[in-house]
């Protein structure tokens, strides 16, 4: 099953910004193994050494962070949204081990530009949405 945020609030005008993203305080929900597609703000990239090329991501949104990981083949095909992105979505998988939740990347896209409605009126904002 594929969670997202149309499934679990009540009418369109409920959800959070980006459309179709987990927000990260509901991660605890769905199953470990779970498609899931999160999204917000890049705080911190991480590539140890150690690692053999996987990325560490932490995303944040108005609800939460994410952790999510980025096996080094995955990098290879959207290295330039994991690398210069400021805000992403991915959808991935749920992995949890004790208390803590990581999402598993299969498709990072950049959605930067959404950022810049940021800077628009709040009314603007309003009767721009889908």
């Amino acid at each position: 099953m594929f969670y997202f945020c149309s499934m679990l609030f009540d009418s369109p005008n409920t959800w959070p910004k980006p459309p179709d993203a987990l927000p990260h305080a509901m991660l605890e929900l769905p199953p470990n193994g779970a498609r899931v597609t999160v999204a917000g703000l890049v705080l911190v990239r991480q590539r140890p050494g150690t690692a053999n090329g996987v990325i560490f991501i932490t995303l944040e949104d108005e609800t939460g962070v994410c952790n999510v990981i980025v096996w080094r083949k995955l990098y290879e095909r959207y290295r330039r949204a994991v690398i210069a992105g400021r805000m992403l979505r991915v959808t991935g998988r749920i992995q949890r081990e004790g208390a803590v939740c990581h999402v598993i990347a299969e498709h990072v896209e950049d959605i930067s530009f959404m950022l810049d409605d940021l800077l628009l009126p709040e009314a603007s904002r309003a009767t721009e949405q889908p």
